[in-house]
């Protein structure tokens, strides 16, 4: 039989053979089929050995917890001593696009994450078009793979592209504000946009329910595209997990690096006169279900998005608006043979070409006057 997706061929003396060789007939037993099942095992090993890599950006106005919350997420300090601007600076202040990378191994796997930080957005009276810078950056970084990807050496791309969007929205508002939608609708296209309540200590179970509703109803009028993870087909006992994850959307989380005892255990979490607020206890945050989405389920989802949705577009935008072909193969140092003073200009070759043309033309005649003579 043949098919067109895998062309499996099967003959009368293969299938045969392949009796025989199940019931351990012949010289060679291979009771353990022909070994290709190790090839997952393969791919496992040279990808361990390769490492990862992982960007995410962090979007928010200042003073929602964003750099605590990536710390408390890798459980590294990402950040160091940062100055903070004053809040006359704030008044004219521009977006900023600030980058951190740190190197993290578990359980020998290598993962190279970098923290893409968004200083300066909606801080500033006047936010007309400050989502800009960061649409900049995104479609720079798919540039960037675009242009190494067409280059001669592809053995070792470097992937910089923002695989998520973490989006802080206020716990104090009543909703997504304009410049939260405005923002998601310009980039739900470009990258996975998580949205993420900030500061969920400050609200009451009822407000964070209430709140949730309202951002979800806005999302959706609003057509704004959020990543939501996707339910397995096989496997049911971890659809659980992930079906509470998707309820959780948006996450109330909270952050926190300062580790306190809470009934001889230590914790990590803030302190209040009347109790304290553990990071990592589900009661209070959303913030394990945020991290195992991230890192422990839906990390390689999110690369694979990336890759196949948005990178695919920019792609096929980018090689639509040249003519189906790549902009960086049109480059000198793809074609070393040919000098640069040899090069000629279209209209000395049309010229050329012309002129052999016409050379053809009048060779044609001749050879027509001489076959008529001999005739």
């Amino acid at each position: 039989t043949y098919r067109n997706s895998f062309c499996v061929v099967r003959s009368p003396a293969s299938v045969n053979f392949a009796k025989r060789i199940q019931q351990g007939e012949g010289e060679g037993k291979m009771s353990e089929g022909l070994g290709f099942h190790n090839l997952p095992f393969m791919a496992h090993r040279k990808t361990v050995k390769r490492g990862f890599e992982f960007t995410i950006m962090v979007v928010g106005e200042s003073g929602l917890g964003k750099s605590t919350l990536v710390n408390t997420l890798f459980m590294t300090d990402l950040y160091g001593e940062r100055v903070f601007p004053s809040t006359v600076d704030r008044i004219k202040k521009t977006v900023n696009i600030d980058t951190f990378s740190v190197d993290i191994e578990e359980k020998g796997v290598k993962l190279r994450l970098t923290v893409v930080d968004t200083p300066g957005f909606a801080d500033a009276v006047d936010n007309t078009d400050s989502w800009k810078p960061i649409i900049n950056y995104v479609n720079e970084q798919y540039d960037n793979y675009f242009r190494d990807e067409s280059g001669l050496n592809r053995r070792n791309l470097e992937d910089h592209r923002v695989h998520c969007c973490l989006y802080f929205i206020s716990p104090s508002a009543h909703g997504l504000r304009p410049i939260d939608i405005k923002f998601m609708k310009e980039l739900h296209n470009l990258v996975n946009i998580i949205p993420v309540i900030a500061k969920a200590d400050t609200l009451t179970i009822s407000e964070i329910k209430k709140l949730k509703q309202t951002i979800l109803q806005e999302i959706q009028q609003n057509s704004i595209q959020v990543f939501v993870p996707d339910l397995y087909e096989d496997d049911d006992s971890g659809n659980a997990e992930i079906a509470e994850i998707r309820n959780s959307i948006p996450f109330a989380v909270i952050g926190s690096t300062t580790l306190l005892e809470v009934n001889g255990k230590k914790v990590r979490g803030r302190l209040y006169p009347w109790g304290v607020v553990e990071v990592e206890n589900r009661r209070h945050s959303d913030f394990l279900l945020l991290r195992d989405m991230l890192i422990k389920t839906h990390m390689q989802d999110l690369k694979e998005i990336t890759q196949d949705v948005h990178y695919e577009n920019f792609r096929k935008k980018k090689l639509t608006e040249t003519g189906g072909v790549s902009p960086y193969t049109r480059s000198k140092n793809i074609t070393p043979d040919v000098p640069d003073g040899n090069a000629e200009n279209p209209e000395e070759l049309k010229h050329k070409i012309k002129q052999m043309e016409e050379q053809m033309r009048m060779l044609k005649a001749a050879l027509g006057k001489d076959d008529a003579a001999a005739v």
